[in-house]
C-alpha cells in the first residue's frame, strides 16, 4: 500500500499553526484513517506533543482529560513551544466537552501553549456534546469514507472493484479473500460500530431491531421502501416511529441513511418512504454469496450499486447538506441536492442510455434547478467520482 497523505492533513496543520487556538474536533466513521491523519500531523509538529485514547476496556473518567491536558501543558513550559494534544475516541468520556471547555478556557486564562484536537467516532454524539458545551471554541471536520482516486492511488483499484470494495483502507489487503474480507467488515467493522458507536451510548430498547434494519437496507441499496413494507419484513418491528428513529441512529454512525422525499423547498415530508442509500458498498457486498465477477455480470444488481456509489460519494462528501430523492408518480429523479438555497437534481444511469422523464419533469416543475445525468449519456463515472459535487454547482 502507498502511503496517503489526505487532505484533512494540510487542513489540520493550517488550522493549528495559525488562528484562534480553537479545539480542532475531528469525526468520521471507524476505519477510514482519522488516528493516521492525526498521527501524521504530530509527526510533523515543531514542539512537543501527546496523543492519549479514551478506547480502553474500561471508559475512564473525566479525570483522565484533566491529567493528559496537564501533562501536556508541563511539556509546553518545559521546553518553551507550543504542545499539541490530542484525545481519540473522547466520546467514551462522560461529560467530556464540560470538562475540555473548562481545560481550554484555564489555557486562555492563564497563558498555557497548548493545541488540541479531539477525535470521535460517534459524530451524533460528539457533535452535539460540542454544540452545547463548545460553543465558538471548536471547529469541525469530518473524516470520510475513501473516495476512489484514493483507493486508486494507494491501492491501484479501477474504479469497478472500488464500487464493489467500498473505501475501507484496512480491509484493501483481503479482497483477493473474499470470504475473509466479508468478514473482516461484517464482525470487526460494523459490529463494532454498531455496539460501540450507538447501542453503548445511545438508548436503544430492540437493538435487535436495530441490526435486522441495518441487514434489511444493506439488501435494498438505493431504494425505496415504505416503512409499512420495512415493518411487514421485519420481527418485533414495533412502529414506524422506532424505524425512523433507528434509521436516524445508523446514519449517524455513518452506515446507513434514510433519504426524505423532496418537497420543493416547503416542509420536508418526513412521513415519506425513504430511499436506502449506504455510505459505503463495502457493507453492501460483505454478504455471504456476494462474489465480484458475478455481480459485475448482472447488470440489475451493479446498476443499484453504482447508483447507491453516487448517493454515499454526495454523503460522504457533503456531510450535513440537504439530499433528497424525487418521485411523482411513476416519475423519479434519484438524488436532489439543496445547497444554499440552490437545487441539483441527478440521474444515475449504468447501462444503456435510457429516458430521463423524471429529470426532464423535475426541470419543468422547478425551472431553476440544475440537472445532471450521472454515468451513460452523460458525466463519466470516472470523472464524477474525482470531482468535488460543490463543483457542479
Amino acid at each position: 500500500m502507498k502511503r496517503i497523505e489526505r487532505s484533512l492533513v494540510s487542513l489540520l496543520r493550517r488550522r493549528l499553526a495559525k488562528g484562534p487556538s480553537w479545539i480542532q474536533i475531528v469525526v468520521g466513521p471507524r476505519q477510514v484513517g482519522k488516528t493516521t491523519a492525526v498521527e501524521q500531523v504530530l509527526e510533523r509538529w515543531p514542539g512537543p506533543s501527546l496523543y492519549a485514547s479514551a478506547d480502553l476496556p474500561s471508559p475512564p473518567d473525566s479525570f483522565w482529560i484533566q491529567s493528559q491536558w496537564q501533562a501536556a501543558r508541563q511539556k509546553a513550559k518545559s521546553e518553551r513551544k507550543k504542545a499539541l494534544l490530542v484525545l481519540d475516541e473522547v466520546q467514551k468520556v462522560p461529560r467530556w466537552a464540560d470538562v475540555v471547555k473548562a481545560c481550554v478556557d484555564e489555557d486562555r486564562r492563564d497563558k498555557h501553549a497548548v493545541r488540541s484536537v479531539v477525535l470521535g467516532s460517534a459524530s451524533l454524539h460528539v457533535q452535539k456534546s460540542a454544540e452545547e458545551s463548545l460553543a465558538g471554541r471548536f471547529e469541525l471536520h469530518y473524516c470520510s469514507h475513501w473516495s476512489w482516486p484514493e483507493c486508486r492511488a494507494a491501492f491501484k483499484w479501477s474504479l469497478d472493484q472500488w464500487l464493489f470494495y467500498g473505501g475501507y483502507p484496512g480491509a484493501a489487503a483481503l479482497v483477493r479473500q473474499p470470504t475473509r474480507w466479508g468478514h473482516y467488515i461484517t464482525s470487526s467493522l460494523v459490529e463494532s460500530v454498531l455496539s460501540r458507536d450507538v447501542l453503548q451510548l445511545t438508548p436503544v430498547a430492540k437493538p435487535a431491531l436495530l441490526r435486522q434494519l441495518y441487514r434489511l437496507a444493506t439488501h435494498h441499496p438505493a431504494q425505496i421502501l415504505s416503512y409499512n413494507k420495512m415493518l411487514g419484513q421485519l420481527q418485533d418491528a414495533g412502529n414506524t416511529v422506532t424505524l425512523a428513529h433507528y434509521l436516524d441512529l445508523l446514519s449517524s454512525a455513518y452506515l446507513i441513511s434514510g433519504l426524505n422525499l423532496w418537497s420543493g423547498g416547503i416542509a420536508r415530508q418526513r412521513a415519506s418512504s425513504p430511499k436506502l442509500v449506504t455510505w459505503n458498498n463495502a457493507l453492501l457486498n460483505s454478504w455471504p454469496g456476494h462474489a465480484y465477477p458475478a455481480t459485475r455480470n448482472a447488470p440489475d444488481l451493479w446498476g443499484r450499486l453504482v447508483e447507491n456509489a453516487v448517493g454515499g460519494y454526495l454523503l460522504n462528501q457533503l456531510p450535513g447538506e440537504s439530499l433528497y430523492y424525487w418521485r411523482d408518480g411513476d416519475l423519479e429523479v434519484d438524488y436532489v441536492l439543496e445547497r444554499a438555497g440552490k437545487v441539483l437534481a441527478l440521474e444515475v444511469k449504468s447501462g444503456r442510455a435510457g429516458r430521463v422523464g423524471g429529470l426532464a419533469a423535475f426541470q419543468k416543475r422547478y425551472p431553476h434547478a440544475k440537472a445532471l445525468i450521472v454515468g451513460t449519456g452523460g458525466i463519466p463515472l470516472e470523472q464524477f467520482f474525482s470531482t468535488s459535487p460543490s463543483d457542479w454547482f
